[in-house]
């Protein structure tokens, strides 16, 4: 993760350490990705947050709202609407899969064209499957898209997509973890064939504040303290997953077996990405052409990101790894 934050770290330097405060922070709280801050709150941070379901719509639309989490599809969505939301840490990035049934006749991605791919239009995961059929010139309309729902362990119920792709309602699908590895796992060994490429479509996965948030002195002092605790959360969720599979599978019920199976997708070295800010101006137009409005330039979704919390998060962390203290909460320290 250092290498990714070097650009920052001439920027660094010491800060007053706020008293213990209790932030409001809104997520899925069904997804893999949000779990590191709940383990934030559970482990590192002085005070337990509360968490809300939801992501960034409820963090642009209540003031009570602290954080949310999104992938960067939301936050584009969101962003049209509201200038104020910005992207200050990555969660976690996630380059997604499409599964498809050899049985179908399908072996490459230029078999997908004329079949049914299930997918959920207008997400992370519609971007996903339209771009990476666009590397073999299938254009949208050239396959037809089907909607589903999504499962968290077997057996999948009706209308899920694992279920469709086992009864041949759709012939692929892709969409986020780990509704595709039950896909994989659905149909007989042998007979499926997944596609990825991370340059092609990774979800990046982000914590968000707002604009007034961040200009409030003492509102921002709480942010950078429960920022520094999830860099160390999540230095536990890349480096020791063993530590953390339990609980991710309780707070999202997800077995340990299948969290064991889809965990290597996940990245979860955080930072922010070096080429965020160029993701973002493409996927910017997707998002305009689903939503029907005239897609932002790159400069002006640009402004998203502000790199200036994780620069005095990383001050703090510094500080507090000179000092020797523990990882983990300490009431009353931070």
């Amino acid at each position: 993760m250092m290498a990714r934050l070097s650009f920052l770290l001439p920027l660094l330097g010491l800060l007053t350490v706020p008293a213990a405060a209790v932030l409001t922070i809104s997520a899925a709280l069904n997804v893999i990705e949000y779990v590191p801050l709940l383990t934030t709150s559970e482990d590192y941070y002085n005070s337990s947050a509360i968490f809300v379901n939801g992501g960034v719509a409820p963090l642009v639309r209540n003031s009570s709202i602290d954080l949310g989490a999104n992938a960067e599809t939301q936050a584009l969505r969101n962003y049209a609407n509201n200038t104020s939301l910005r992207i200050i840490w990555n969660i976690a990035e996630v380059p997604y899969r499409l599964v498809a049934n050899r049985a179908a006749g399908i072996s490459s991605l230029s078999d997908l064209k004329g079949k049914r791919v299930g997918t959920i239009n207008g997400t992370s995961a519609g971007y996903f499957v339209e771009q990476l059929l666009k590397t073999v010139g299938l254009e949208y309309g050239d396959y037809q898209t089907i909607a589903g729902n999504i499962c968290h362990e077997a057996p999948c119920g009706n209308r899920t997509f694992p279920d469709m792709l086992a009864r041949g309602e759709v012939d692929a699908f892709g969409i986020w973890e780990p509704t595709l590895q039950l896909g994989i796992d659905a149909l007989p060994a042998g007979q499926t064939v997944v596609f990825q490429d991370r340059k092609v479509y990774r979800e990046i996965y982000n914590l968000h504040s707002t604009k007034e948030k961040l200009a409030d002195k003492k509102k921002r002092k709480e942010i950078v303290v429960f920022l520094k605790n999830l860099i160390k959360a999540q230095r536990v969720f890349e480096e020791d997953p063993e530590k953390v599979y339990a609980r991710v599978s309780a707070a999202v019920n997800v077995s340990v077996p299948l969290l064991e199976k889809v965990w290597r997708v996940h990245d979860w070295s955080g930072g922010i990405p070096e080429d965020l800010v160029d993701v973002l101006g493409e996927e910017e137009k997707y998002i305009a052409r689903v939503d029907n409005r005239t897609a932002s330039s790159r400069e002006h979704v640009a402004k998203m990101v502000d790199g200036s919390v994780l620069v005095e998060a990383l001050a703090l962390l510094k500080k507090e790894e000179r000092r020797g203290e523990g990882h983990v909460k300490e009431r009353g320290r931070d």
